[in-house]
């Protein structure tokens, strides 16, 4: 049985040109977490919307999180009954920052509580969202295995990345 990718984007929902988006373009077992409000995220809805999506997949899950996912992430694994295979967290922003964005309601505080599956974070050394002290203190708490990335910014659409056949990768192990 094939391993179900669930990608979880931060605010904004990942626009087309964003990895997660072509992730789920060229894998079909690649699926977006859909959330009713993309741009003014509400963590308790969010959480019940990702709690959904993981009841309904049959097998091993995977989850592929960007940024504001990586928070909503660590507040389902801090309440849910579900198991998933592993986690792939990608630059985690930082709600004391002054970036982080103001609609986003109920994010923070967030758990810092160790997670029940593997786990990997990756984190930008030049990341406006979250510095890498940051998402090594959130990686160190999480139980999640540490990687730099380089100067790669947010790890977004902007970064560049395409495809981002790195993150596949890390994403490929955790599968396994």
């Amino acid at each position: 049985m094939c391993t179900t990718a669930l990608i979880l984007p931060g605010i904004g929902g990942s626009g087309p040109s964003h990895w997660q988006s072509q992730w789920e373009v060229a894998h079909e077992n690649f699926i977006r977490v859909h959330q009713r409000d993309w741009d003014a995220p509400v963590c308790n809805e969010w959480i019940e919307n990702l709690e959904n999506a993981v009841a309904r997949v049959d097998g091993d899950i995977v989850l592929a999180a960007h940024s504001l996912g990586c928070l909503l992430l660590s507040h389902w694994a801090a309440q849910t009954q579900r198991q998933v295979k592993g986690a792939l967290l990608v630059a985690p922003p930082d709600p004391a920052e002054a970036i982080f964005p103001k609609a986003a309601t109920g994010f923070s505080p967030f758990p810092l509580k160790k997670f029940n599956f593997p786990s990997i974070l990756v984190a930008s050394s030049n990341d406006s969202f979250g510095d890498l002290v940051f998402a090594k203190s959130c990686a160190t708490a999480w139980g999640s295995q540490f990687i730099n990335a380089g100067a790669v910014g947010h790890i977004n659409a902007d970064s560049e990345l395409g495809l981002w056949s790195e993150g596949l990768d890390l994403y490929q192990k955790l599968a396994r």
